[in-house]
């Protein structure tokens, strides 16, 4: 497999810090991480710094606003960092990506990286809504611990999840997983609203959820089509239909 392209907007985006964080979003179950990640970057006021460039995935740029955008880009704001991906990875290229990830985390000195992801559940309670932990390394334990995340003791991660998971715990970058029970085949944004408290909570920020509680119903409706191209990268089915674009949140 192939590395991605790394582009910044400025060359000041690598100043050291024993904090550094990274916190990445891309299609997946629910697709919890991308409503969870494009809900934070304005919340939380972080600046796009740059954009990654794969080989292997089809060249394509969204329009919102009237601007231009990668489908994958890079943002930050003091030593907080971002990745989104509007786009599903099939195994393969979540493989490459994960690479790509680990190369960009180590020239930017980070800690540690946050990855909200969905766990398929058609049993959970809206009422108690779950947000399981898993860590690729024992030094991320005490995260979870001391922000009440129930660790997920069993069972099977498989296809783009585990890709990434398993090239991530050979590097030397922690990694948490953070696993909100979601619907197995529909967008689930409440799922996302539970993965945002929890990461506002690790983060120690206040994050206001009133804009994605009143636009639940919207995000499932609008984001249809791009669950079914997640499900079909996560089936590792060919598919030649461009994604379309996602609401971000700005």
């Amino acid at each position: 497999s192939r590395l991605a392209h790394i582009s910044t907007m400025t060359k000041k985006t690598q100043a050291k810090s024993e904090d550094n964080i990274l916190l990445l979003g891309f299609p997946g179950g629910g697709l919890v991480g991308i409503f969870t990640i494009s809900y934070l970057i304005p919340q939380l006021k972080m600046t796009q710094i740059g954009e990654i460039e794969h080989p292997d995935i089809l060249p394509a740029l969204f329009v919102e606003n009237g601007e231009l955008y990668g489908p994958i880009r890079i943002y930050k704001k003091d030593n907080l960092y971002a990745i989104l991906s509007d786009v599903p990875f099939d195994l393969d290229l979540g493989y490459s990506f994960a690479e790509s990830i680990i190369e960009f985390a180590k020239k930017n000195h980070i800690k540690k990286i946050i990855i909200p992801s969905g766990m398929e559940s058609t049993n959970k309670d809206p009422k108690t809504p779950k947000v399981y932990g898993l860590v690729t390394h024992q030094n991320l334990d005490s995260l979870l611990y001391q922000n009440d995340i129930p660790k997920f003791l069993s069972g099977t991660i498989i296809g783009t999840d585990a890709a990434m998971a398993v090239t991530f715990r050979k590097s030397n970058i922690p990694v948490a997983l953070l696993y909100a029970e979601c619907h197995p085949f529909f967008p689930d944004p409440e799922a996302a609203l539970h993965a945002i408290t929890v990461i506002a909570k690790i983060l120690k920020f206040k994050i206001d959820t009133t804009d994605i509680k009143n636009r639940i119903e919207y995000l499932r409706i609008q984001n249809r089509k791009l669950m079914e191209e997640t499900l079909n990268a996560l089936q590792m089915q060919p598919e030649t239909k461009q994604v379309p674009v996602p609401h971000i949140y700005r």
